[in-house]
């Protein structure tokens, strides 16, 4: 089974040297980035900064619009906006309000309706367009998502889904406090700990189905062959022992850790 590797270095300054100390990928990994209807972190800008592509979701060009100038106070509110312009919004647009939209289509952003589509959520919407654009693993794209966590309990399971329906492709949800990503049960994976950003608090959960086995490495509470389910034993408030958590399961797990503050 192929192994895949997974680092958290896109919330360092350059995760591209750090990558490459580590030997983590070649070539070296893209980023895009989703803005979702919930408050911005704090690591936005520097998210920002890494991405290739930025596209808010709906109500998430509101979150950009009104919360990203309040991170950099000592500048110019409308420098600030017209800085960070998003490439497209997409979604409902049931909750852009009409002034943010004029305001960054006057700056060339793409204004894409999809309010055909009720069947979907606006992250959906949006991991489909950015998916469009390019074959995701020739391109070693990985999706970064804020606003995703926090706030209403099913937009939460909503977003959550996506990462099961997307499960191909890398996609981390973010918040100031932890991140959330899919471990594909078709893989071994290899997780690499920089304990200057993240940790020590983890877990691991099967969300859908049981896993029958489990088994890690690297965890201060490790699995072997260990089965898990809701309604009976999942991994919570575990702790990262060091800076390489092995995971092989027979089904999708979501990983989950602590990000520390800066």
């Amino acid at each position: 089974m192929d192994v895949m590797i997974h680092s958290s270095n896109f919330l360092l300054p350059n995760p591209a040297a750090a990558d490459n100390i580590n030997g983590l990928t070649s070539p070296p990994r893209k980023y895009a980035l989703i803005i979702l209807n919930q408050r911005l972190p704090r690591i936005t800008p520097l998210l920002w900064s890494h991405a290739q592509l930025r596209v808010c979701a709906d109500g998430g060009a509101n979150r950009l619009f009104d919360e990203l100038p309040k991170l950099f106070p000592q500048d110019d509110a409308v420098a600030v906006r017209q800085k960070y312009k998003p490439d497209v919004i997409k979604g409902d647009m049931d909750s852009v309000r009409n002034e943010v939209v004029d305001f960054y289509s006057n700056l060339g952003t793409a204004i894409i309706d999809a309010s055909y589509d009720q069947d979907t959520t606006d992250l959906h919407k949006c991991v489909i367009y950015i998916h469009g654009l390019s074959d995701p693993q020739k391109s070693n794209l990985c999706i970064l998502v804020v606003g995703a966590l926090g706030g209403r309990f099913d937009h939460e399971i909503g977003n959550i889904n996506v990462l099961y329906h997307f499960s191909s492709m890398r996609i981390i949800l973010l918040n100031d406090d932890c991140l959330i990503q899919l471990l594909p049960g078709t893989h071994h994976h290899e997780i690499h700990i920089n304990p200057s950003i993240e940790g020590p608090h983890c877990g691991l959960a099967p969300f859908g189905m049981p896993s029958q086995s489990t088994t890690t490495t690297g965890l201060q509470w490790d699995m072997r062959n260990t089965e898990m389910k809701f309604g009976g034993l999942i991994s919570t408030s575990n702790t990262a022992k060091g800076e390489i958590v092995t995971v092989c399961s027979d089904s999708d797990l979501i990983w989950t850790i602590s990000i520390k503050k800066a």
